[in-house]
């Protein structure tokens, strides 16, 4: 796993050892950041339930002026953490362990992009999109960036509408914004 481009271009970053978590790999990651070249930089990113960091890390590499990380295991955040220091973006970088939901729940902040890739099918898509809809979390022109799998949940809310689908093997992208 590596930094595709931008300040960081080339950089190593590590994965979190085991079947707990599922690192973007970097032909997906590349193609997604084709995709939505056009958002980047952005001024707030948001990654939730972020792994390893390696889309937040890739949005700052490009530019972005701040990510935040948010993730609920201590191993994984241990290695956004590093991940985010073998990049050398940590001056624009905020890190919380904890509950996504909770995060979203509690913060004030608006974001320009956020990243969802949270544990394929079990609600938590849709209830991250729902929370972001309901708190209006993401910015007038922000987009969503979520993770699925080929068959998979997809995320419904009225206040959203996906614009873009793609596939890459059983990996599936959607990008949403505002309806």
């Amino acid at each position: 796993m590596r930094v595709i481009s931008g300040s960081a271009r080339g950089r190593k970053l590590i994965a979190l050892p085991g079947l707990d978590t599922r690192p973007t790999t970097d032909r997906v990651k590349e193609s997604v950041f084709n995709i939505i070249s056009p958002h980047l930089p952005a001024r707030c990113v948001l990654d939730l339930f972020s792994g390893s960091g390696a889309l937040g890390i890739e949005a700052l590499s490009r530019g972005s002026e701040k990510c935040v990380f948010v993730e609920n295991t201590k191993g994984a955040m241990n290695v956004t953490s590093r991940n985010i220091e073998l990049a050398r973006v940590d001056d624009r970088a905020q890190v919380f362990l904890g509950d996504a939901f909770l995060y979203l729940e509690r913060t004030g902040e608006v974001f320009d992009i956020i990243f969802l890739d949270p544990p394929y099918n079990t609600g938590m898509l849709k209830r991250a999109v729902d929370l972001i809809a309901e708190r209006n979390l993401l910015s007038e022109d922000g987009i969503i960036v979520a993770e699925t799998e080929f068959g998979g949940e997809e995320p419904e809310h009225s206040g959203f509408e996906i614009i873009k689908r793609a596939k890459y093997g059983k990996t599936v992208i959607l990008i949403l914004k505002k309806s």
